[in-house]
């Protein structure tokens, strides 16, 4: 069986406060994007995983998507696979390829067995992969909030624009995006700010972590400036960066370090 994870976006992100757990609680909107990776699992005598594309770090008996397939293991009987992932989305950038890997390994296993999970089984399992694994299941845009683990379905529709997507190869350390934020709570209603035309995002609709990011990388925030200044209705960094992105109303030619353009379904 071959799937295809996809990436997601963040339009806005309020970092609202800090939890006793160390986390904090955030409220953004995950919009899915067709900017995929490739992901391939067959019956085999042994469980394995390999990877191509683009170098995956840390030990690959730690990947995420055996990680997922052990999981399903605990509960059922599953026989061993063969996991080859090509990687193309990048990482650490925002863009939740990791988890959507994940993810679309339990909806796969889910399918290829049989095994009659529902999206609200599945979406239990994912959470205990990561945060905002559960998002991949139903794979619709939401508002995230708590850990960006709780959903709320949001009407926002992107359907005909044409997105355009920079990535400059900066790795943006998560802690210290975080460090630099002082969470407050936000009197802003994301919901229905995103519910106006999509003129008036770029004053109402903000990424916080954007402040912190620019202090570190100058480049990221020129590449903002530049998907503006090409006729973007609205660009912003994705989660804690470093990939930015542009919203526009037409086609408009692929800007130095695209990493993917294209009209959203």
């Amino acid at each position: 069986m071959v799937v295809f994870p996809n990436a997601k976006i963040n339009i806005g992100l309020n970092i609202l406060s800090k939890r006793d757990d160390g986390y904090h609680n955030i409220e953004s909107c995950f919009y899915p994007i067709p900017f995929c990776d490739v992901l391939e699992i067959l019956p085999a005598d042994q469980l394995s995983f390999t990877s191509t594309g683009i170098p995956i770090p840390g030990d690959a008996d730690s990947n995420l998507c055996l990680k997922a397939y052990q999981l399903l293991q605990k509960d059922f009987d599953i026989p061993p696979v063969q996991i080859h992932l090509h990687k193309i989305i990048p990482i650490g950038a925002g863009l939740g390829g990791g988890s959507a890997d994940a993810t679309f390994t339990l909806k796969a296993l889910n399918q290829m067995f049989n095994l009659n999970l529902t999206d609200e089984q599945l979406e239990k399992y994912a959470s205990q992969l990561g945060s905002d694994c559960p998002f991949f299941v139903k794979n619709k845009p939401v508002i995230a909030k708590g850990t960006g683990n709780i959903f709320e379905r949001i009407d926002v529709n992107l359907s005909g624009m044409h997105l355009q997507l920079i990535y400059l190869d900066i790795h943006v350390s998560t802690k210290k995006a975080y460090a630099g934020v002082v969470p407050k709570d936000s009197n802003q209603n994301l919901n229905a700010d995103l519910s106006k035309n999509i003129s008036v995002w770029k004053t109402a609709v903000k990424n916080d972590f954007e402040k912190s990011v620019f202090q570190q990388f100058q480049q990221v925030e020129e590449v903002k400036a530049l998907l503006y200044k090409n006729g973007a209705l609205y660009a912003s960094m994705t989660g804690s960066g470093s990939a930015v992105f542009g919203i526009f109303d037409r086609e408009v030619a692929s800007l130095s370090n695209c990493v993917w353009k294209g009209q959203l379904p």
